[in-house]
């Protein structure tokens, strides 16, 4: 009986141990799946990262000549802050304004693609991402033209007086802002409409049934489910326009430099690599501090 007993327990213990093996398999195919991804970041994301934040405690007084001796040059960063403060303040200046008017922009857009264009969808999502069919360089070059003295919008606007006879819209804010937003304005859309597709249109008839205007529908309905879209979309715009120098470069003067232009002159011009290094490191903590704590005040931790 007892012998009975113990062969009927192995034999319906025999599929639970089936089960764990599988899982064991399970789980290491994931790992390796992941494998090539994580050697990836780290050979092309984390030891330039730590490279990077080395080269920027070289000596500052060293050069290609004479090479760059570790000395733990740690007021590397305080020069950098101190000598390029007004061109981290207009990084971040410009590439928030862009992003605010990407926000007002690409809502509308997004709303308009994920519950009013029909049959028109998938033509309109087409046309959203477009723009990168041709490459960032000559996008930014067509502005140049669009807004140039001679242009067709500066002409206009001095018909209509809104500007100056000698006022100009080239080589200015308007026109560096103008680039941003128009270059990552689909960063914006895409993940808005992401958003808003998904939502359940039955919410929004609800409200309506609840007595609920419009206004009221989107203010207390859509707009917070589509708030992890929204977060998503300024963080994909901000980022990359704070950090951006082709804009600035093409589109504005010296009194536009942003801190990308700033790098980019110390690595490839100057070749101060300590200095570059150090400004390319403060710009990396700057924009992970304020996706951090914009992350936060929205209430959207889960994203990261």
């Amino acid at each position: 009986m007892s012998v009975a007993q113990f062969g009927g327990g192995v034999a319906a213990g025999e599929p639970g141990q089936a089960e764990a093996e599988q899982a064991k398999r399970r789980g290491r195919t994931g790992y390796l799946l992941l494998l090539p991804g994580i050697l990836w970041l780290f050979v092309f994301f984390i030891i330039p990262t730590i490279q990077l934040a080395a080269t920027a405690l070289y000596d500052p007084n060293g050069s290609l000549d004479t090479g760059y001796a570790m000395t733990f040059a740690f007021g590397n960063y305080i020069d950098a802050l101190t000598q390029y403060q007004e061109q981290f303040v207009r990084s971040f200046l410009y590439a928030g304004i862009a992003t605010v008017f990407c926000l007002l922009l690409g809502y509308p857009l997004a709303y308009a693609i994920a519950f009013k264009s029909g049959r028109w969808k998938n033509l309109m999502l087409v046309l959203v991402i477009a723009p990168f069919f041709t490459s960032f360089l000559v996008r930014t070059l067509a502005w140049k033209s669009i807004l140039s003295d001679n242009g067709f919008i500066v002409e206009t606007l001095k018909t209509l007086s809104l500007i100056p006879e000698d006022g100009r819209l080239l080589a200015t804010p308007i026109a560096v802002v103008t680039g941003l937003t128009y270059n990552f304005l689909p960063f914006m859309v895409l993940p808005l409409y992401a958003s808003l597709e998904k939502m359940d249109p039955r919410l929004i008839e609800a409200g309506k049934d609840l007595y609920a205007n419009g206004f009221t529908s989107f203010r207390k309905i859509t707009l917070p489910l589509s708030m992890p879209g929204v977060v998503a979309g300024t963080l994909l715009t901000f980022i990359p326009a704070a950090g951006d120098y082709i804009n600035s470069e093409l589109l504005g003067t010296p009194q536009q430099r942003m801190i990308g232009n700033v790098i980019d002159n110390l690595f490839l011009v100057q070749l101060d690599y300590p200095a570059a290094a150090a400004s390319s490191v403060l710009l990396m903590l700057a924009i992970v501090c304020l996706v951090l704590f914009y992350v936060r005040r929205a209430g959207t931790e889960d994203l990261l």
